[in-house]
């Protein structure tokens, strides 16, 4: 056995995002957090950044005076007197996994092994939304795949700034702080890192080129686990609203985009995170429950992952791996020969582009989905001559994954007649008005895609209270697109100073993009009547646009 020792110091990094009191929810102290997936903590400390190798750390944090230090650890202390936190994290993690964040942050217990951390102003709301029920879902979940391994399943609220949903960091969930007044898909993102325990942080994916094996086994294990906790209704209809995503995407990209492959080529130099995608979630939850129906029955599917689990727990893995262990586990579908089953083989699943090679039967969604259906067609069918029946709809009383596959519809369906998108307010928007943001936006994007004037204010209004990437950019991108780039620049001189350096600098490059390059802005001494930002070069790439940002608000 030998050691070896590294002194180093980190200068600015990817990994590693600093946040002034003002781009928190209390003002109060400065935030630090990090962000290591998918090869950022290479800029955090030196380690050989890649899945395929695991280790245990320790790490000791000095802090000032009221600065609470958290990392994903199995063990923590604290010694008040030096102000010095000290971890150790006692299992085998990817260097991706090491995080840490620290803050104006407090905790309340929320369950037998969680709690949850968030700046004081938060925290009860927190509580309120998660209490109880996180145990529900880890109960859930170790009734399927096994026992909960990592100890502590504690969450920390982040600042709007974080510039994803949700980050499966062991023992430590981090979630963006935004999505706690959107209850549904506040489930679904917790329930998700929750799937993580078993598949991406105890078996991982070896290679970036396959993340589906996590994200693909963590999503059909989400579904399990709603389906086990909500019923087969509400996790048929958010499987309906991300399946429509992925279409979505698809039409975006096209049919024939290598992205879209489940074992993706890496091209050298190429940031993995760049790949992340629909695919990567859906169409490997659609190989991966394809896999289960044909067992029969998702129990036997069940019990053949609690194996696989146990197996290769604390260790990385290939497809083939995961395949192979398939087959062994059941040896009658080997002898059927169902790899080679035509047109569905497991080489295709792979390395085929385009669409799933099959899709689950979503019909126990119906109750939930035909709605949906029904005043889309109501909508959308000419004449528009069912305006009665269809503002007859109570939308307040709809689930927040309903609203939000109706309005995505639209939005595919956008530019819609005039008249149609004038008596859309007239029934909708004030009800929407009360609705959560993952709502808001929604409704917003269509209004800015249909150019009505008339809703435009709520737009400004809405903008002018959102610090998140995914609240923001999709909105930028919508109006740079069409014929309200003037109003976007708009409110974003108004705006500026309460985005993180990032988000602005990303909203710059959309701005900026069929402009001729400005010059520099000095932004120091400006009075409030001059406009202050700073564009840069036209980029020379288009961004993917609003729908791909729109729909892949991922957690990681």
């Amino acid at each position: 056995p030998f050691q070896i020792i590294v002194r180093y110091t980190t200068a600015d990094g990817p990994a590693i995002w600093w946040l002034d009191p003002e781009l928190t929810y209390g003002n109060a102290k400065p935030f630090v957090f990090t962000q290591g997936h998918s090869v950022c903590n290479r800029s955090f400390f030196p380690c050989f950044d890649t899945p395929a190798v695991k280790c245990t750390y320790s790490a000791t944090v000095k802090a000032p005076a009221g600065i609470q230090v958290l990392m994903s650890a199995t063990q923590s202390s604290y010694l008040e007197e030096e102000g010095v936190y000290q971890f150790y994290m006692e299992y085998p993690v990817p260097a991706y996994l090491v995080a840490l964040v620290a803050g104006d942050l407090i905790h309340a217990d929320i369950g037998p092994r969680s709690r949850v951390w968030a700046e004081p102003c938060l925290l009860p709301t927190a509580i309120s939304k998660l209490s109880g029920i996180v145990e529900r879902w880890l109960t859930a979940a170790e009734s399927l795949y096994g026992p909960y391994i990592w100890g502590r399943y504690d969450i920390v609220f982040l600042p709007p700034s974080f510039p994803i949903v949700a980050m499966e960091n062991p023992c430590l969930t981090f979630i963006i702080s935004s999505i706690l007044e959107s209850d549904e898909f506040l489930i679904i993102d917790v329930i998700h890192e929750v799937a993580h325990s078993w598949f991406g942080n105890a078996v991982t994916n070896a290679t970036w080129e396959e993340m589906w094996l996590s994200e693909g086994l963590a999503t059909y294990a989400q579904r399990r686990i709603t389906t086990e906790t909500y019923g087969a209704a509400f996790t048929c209809l958010e499987t309906a609203f991300r399946l429509d995503a992925l279409h979505r995407q698809m039409k975006l990209l096209g049919e024939d985009n290598p992205v879209s492959k489940l074992q993706v080529k890496l091209e050298p130099g190429v940031n993995p995170s760049n790949l992340m995608n629909l695919f990567t979630y859906e169409k490997g939850y659609c190989f991966v429950y394809y896999l289960s129906q044909l067992c029969g029955d998702p129990r036997h599917f069940d019990s053949f992952l609690r194996a696989y689990i146990e197996k290769y727990k604390f260790t990385s893995v290939v497809a083939q791996d995961l395949l192979d262990s398939f087959l062994n586990f059941f040896p009658e579908l080997k002898e059927q020969c169902v790899e080679s089953k035509a047109g569905l083989e497991f080489e295709r699943w792979l390395n085929a582009t385009g669409p799933p090679l099959a899709e689950p039967d979503l019909s126990q969604g119906s109750s939930l989905t035909r709605p949906v259906e029904t005043l889309f067609k109501l909508w959308t069918t000419e004449p528009l001559d069912s305006v009665a029946a269809a503002s007859s709809v109570d939308l307040t009383k709809w689930r927040t994954f309903q609203t939000v596959l109706f309005l995505d519809r639209l939005l595919d369906g956008s530019p819609l007649p005039h008249e149609v998108i004038k008596k859309l307010s007239e029934c909708y928007s004030s009800q929407l008005d009360s609705m959560n943001a993952e709502i808001r936006i929604r409704w917003l994007q269509i209004v800015v895609r249909n150019d009505y004037y008339p809703d435009l204010y709520k737009v400004r209004r809405f903008l002018e209270n959102q610090m998140s990437r995914m609240y923001t950019i999709p909105l930028y991108e919508d109006l740079c697109t069409g014929t309200l780039k003037s109003f976007a620049l708009e409110i974003f001189y108004q705006t500026q100073n309460q985005l993180h350096p990032n988000l602005r600098k990303t909203i710059q490059q959309i701005l900026s993009q069929g402009l001729n390059p400005l010059p520099a802005i000095d932004t120091t001494a400006v009075t409030t009547d001059t406009p202050a930002m700073v564009l840069e070069d036209k980029v020379s790439e288009a961004t993917n646009g609003a729908i791909s940002l729109r729909d892949v608000n991922v957690s990681a």
